[in-house]
């Protein structure tokens, strides 16, 4: 691989990449100064910003959903639906794939990013890892769990591998992308980022790339966000 093979990529292609974690920062920033002038407590502006991340995330998706209607062609490419006994293995396997995931984030991936975050050191409060829904419940269901899997898997999977693989070949295909993915989630935190980019961004991948298709990991990262989700709105409701 070569710094020309780089080169003949698009430029919106990168700048698609890229997108979603520069909005997930001006969003941030424009929040915080929002409450500034609303005069908040400085104190008290961290917690609120969070509370605000489930809009932040919405308009975040939004804008990449709208983005990426200038890769129309490999937009309909990516979900052209295989015949319907292997569209029904795609989506049994990537929602038995999301279970898992879910499950290993949950019970061991989680507290293990936690003690990383007290012992190590991170740019979030070691615990911040899970998702909260806070007051917002509905929109995080509708920007976590219907527009992620949705959005994300056809910009990452379905536009960004095959284009990357055309000119980098598939090993660095999927590297670019879980890099991409993990950045994407800067705000999580670095080992969030480093988990997210590694295992969900690999794991995702991986299914692209053996079923041929976004079905299987879309319904992978639906999975695993929708208990996610569910964790989130129980441990709310008990708190």
């Amino acid at each position: 691989m070569s710094i020309q093979s780089f080169s003949v990529i698009p430029f919106k292609a990168w700048l698609l990449l890229t997108t979603g974690p520069v909005l997930f920062l001006l969003g941030i920033i424009g929040a915080s100064i929002f409450l500034r002038i609303r005069e908040v407590p400085e104190a008290q502006i961290p917690e609120r910003v969070t509370v605000l991340m489930p809009h932040i995330l919405l308009g975040v998706l939004l804008c990449l959903a709208v983005l990426m209607t200038t890769f129309a062609p490999q937009v309909k490419a990516a979900w052209q639906m295989p015949d319907f006994s292997k569209a029904v293995s795609d989506v049994i396997i990537g929602l038995l794939a999301g279970v898992l995931l879910a499950v290993a984030y949950l019970y061991w991936l989680a507290p293990f990013l936690e003690t990383l975050q007290r012992t190590v050191g991170d740019f979030v409060p070691p615990g911040s890892v899970l998702p909260t829904v806070s007051g917002s419940i509905g929109l995080f269901f509708i920007a976590n769990v219907l527009l992620a899997p949705l959005v994300e898997e056809t910009l990452y999977r379905g536009i960004a591998i095959p284009l990357f693989t055309t000119h980098l070949g598939a090993f660095w295909a999927v590297v670019l992308t879980c890099v991409f993915f993990g950045f994407l989630h800067w705000a999580g935190g670095f080992w969030y980022m480093l988990l997210t980019g590694v295992v969900a961004g690999g794991a995702f991948a991986g299914l692209f790339c053996w079923r041929g298709g976004v079905l299987a990991p879309f319904a992978a990262h639906l999975a695993l966000n929708l208990i996610e989700f569910i964790y989130a709105w129980q441990t709310h409701n008990q708190a």
